[in-house]
């Protein structure tokens, strides 16, 4: 099995790239590059069958798709009363994953319709089409072989200390130690320094860790109730279980 993680950002310069290749009882980190563009990410699952994780929101809350597109077209009666408070801001901001995300994790994911984020989700709503054009199998309810992941979100969920590792090269230092140390089949090869460098590069090595949960489906998929609406907004795949489950010659063992 490859899985490939990709850390988006509203252009190449901070976007990185990692792939893992992956055996019964061993994971090998292949490729770790950052500045990578459009076509960069397409290429790679292009060849071969790849599962895709890419951090970025896949879509938007339709709460918001609404309300956008009544008031662009000041069709007054579809707004309804327009307090501005938070409660009723709330279904606007975030998706219905990004509440599942805050049951699971405690806190809440970026909003992808009031942050800055949203400019990101633009280019990922590009890189979806040109997915899609090259025959990429594109569900944005994580029923293929694509998955929005949260690296955050899934080493939170694994039990590590990500206080300040965005930010800190000494912290990702202590991440990266104590991954390894819990996952001690995962070979990052010559790229510690890279992913200790640049917390883009960090996050596309725990995205493509993350991206082998979806492709084993050891995570919770949307409701069926709630499946048209993740179609829609986008599924984030947080993993079940300990990273140790990431492996099948462990998980088999108990």
């Amino acid at each position: 099995m490859r899985t490939v993680g990709v850390d988006l950002a509203a252009g190449a310069p901070g976007t990185a790239l990692a792939e893992i290749t992956w055996t019964r009882d061993r994971a090998v980190l292949e490729r770790l590059d950052i500045g990578m563009t459009d076509a960069d990410i397409v290429a790679s699952v292009r060849s071969g069958v790849a599962w895709l994780g890419v951090d970025c929101p896949l879509g938007w809350p339709d709460a918001f798709v609404d309300f956008i597109g009544a008031h662009h077209a000041a069709t007054d009666p579809l707004l309804g009363p327009v307090e501005g408070h938070a409660d009723w801001r709330r279904p606007l901001v975030y998706r219905h994953t990004d509440h599942v995300v805050r049951e699971r994790i405690g806190r809440w994911p970026l909003s992808v319709s009031t942050d800055r984020l949203g400019v990101t989700a633009l280019r990922g709503a590009g890189l979806l089409r040109r997915l899609a054009a090259v025959g990429f199998p594109v569900d944005r309810a994580a029923e293929g072989r694509l998955f929005e992941v949260y690296p955050g979100g899934s080493l939170r969920l694994w039990g590590f200390d990500t206080a300040g590792y965005r930010v800190d090269a000494a912290r990702r230092a202590i991440l990266l130690d104590a991954l390894r140390e819990r996952a001690p089949w995962f070979d990052i090869g010559d790229f510690a320094a890279l992913a200790i460098r640049k917390a883009d590069a960090f996050d596309a090595v725990i995205a493509a860790l993350a991206t082998r949960a979806g492709a084993l489906g050891r995570f919770s998929p949307p409701a069926s109730d709630m499946l048209a609406v993740a179609r829609r907004e986008g599924w984030v795949v947080l993993p079940d279980g300990p990273p140790e489950g990431l492996i099948d010659g462990l998980s088999s063992k108990g």
